[in-house]
């Protein structure tokens, strides 16, 4: 409630300032806390004491490539267990939370590396899948085994790959990036010989993509940033509803609360500006904006509860009062 320190672990790791500083998210659960540094190191914590259950270093134990610019995966919970996308040895591990140890590994025959990308979990079938999107493309697992059930190489990011996948439900995982990437849905089908990722369609980079943050999917249509700093909103068949030219922004989170979007802004020309947005497919107005922190770098995701905002820029964590109870 005061944003006292109650607990610190400090370990070294040699970054340069070329936005080195991590931007993942800790996961969160119970008795355990896991993080994953700019470099791969991966540490489990009692959340509340700051107690070292356990360490991993991903470039050791994996032979991890630490991606350019730094890790920005953030570790999946999933009940007893977190799962990692490391690349090298394996594309996706799950590892017991108690004790470190290695519950299943997914072999990466196909040589693929890490990402920025996050491991987002869906269900298809009866069956609960983890998507990913790595160096080669992007591929699903099952949740239980660590089976490789898909891949699609097409999906592929010439310089970072950031957004995590989206699933927009019945089998669908929408994907976006940046660096003139584009978007692209796919279509998970599961045949007699197992599962294949059929592209049901991709857009260019000016009807929808993503450089860096995950776009959001409300009330059955996905709205994000796309390059050139501008807001937009397209439907599930890939056709673009409408482009904002008006509010501009840079590479900044942004999330939805109680239907309405709030986009955190790192553009020079207003950077720390926290803006709210009533959107639908019919177009976005601007309700508010306020300018919260400096806004340097101010890239990570953003956590909202009980009213209340935590975000961050490069040297500053905020929390904001946005209302009372669980309305704006």
């Amino acid at each position: 409630d005061e944003g006292k320190e109650v607990w610190r672990y400090s370990y070294s790791s040699k970054v340069k300032r070329n936005h080195g500083m991590s931007r993942t998210v800790p996961a969160v659960s119970g008795d355990y806390l896991v993080t994953l540094g700019p470099k791969c190191d991966v540490h489990c914590f009692h959340p509340m004491t700051g107690e070292l259950y356990w360490e991993k270093d991903l470039v050791k134990e994996y032979g991890t490539r630490v991606p350019e610019w730094y890790a920005g995966q953030c570790p999946l919970i999933e009940k007893d267990r977190v799962i990692l996308a490391p690349g090298g040895k394996c594309l996706l591990t799950a590892i017991d939370l108690a004790t470190g140890d290695t519950i299943w590994e997914t072999p990466n025959d196909q040589n693929w590396d890490m990402t920025h990308v996050s491991i987002v979990p869906y269900e298809f079938e009866g069956e609960k899948h983890y998507a990913w999107c790595a160096t080669g493309g992007a591929l699903g697992v099952n949740a239980e085994t660590g089976k490789l059930l898909w891949t699609h190489p097409d999906w592929q990011i010439k310089i970072a790959n950031i957004p995590s996948p989206v699933d927009v439900g019945g089998g669908k995982i929408f994907l976006s990036g940046g660096y003139n990437a584009g978007s692209e849905m796919l279509q998970i089908l599961k045949t007699d010989s197992g599962y294949t990722a059929d592209s049901v369609f991709k857009t260019e980079p000016t009807v929808f993509g993503s450089d860096q943050q995950t776009p959001i999917l409300l009330n059955g249509f996905l709205y994000g940033v796309i390059p050139g700093g501008k807001l937009a909103c397209l439907d599930l068949s890939g056709n673009q509803q409408w482009v904002d030219e008006e509010n501009l922004f840079g590479l900044g989170p942004y999330m939805a609360i109680n239907g309405k979007l709030l986009v955190l802004d790192d553009n020079e020309k207003k950077p720390g500006e926290l803006t709210l947005f009533d959107v639908s497919p019919q177009g976005a107005t601007r309700i508010a904006g306020w300018k919260v922190i400096e806004g340097h770098d101010a890239w990570a995701p953003m956590a909202y509860a009980g009213g209340k905002l935590v975000l961050r820029d490069a040297t500053t964590l905020i929390c904001m009062q946005l209302a009372e109870g669980n309305a704006i």
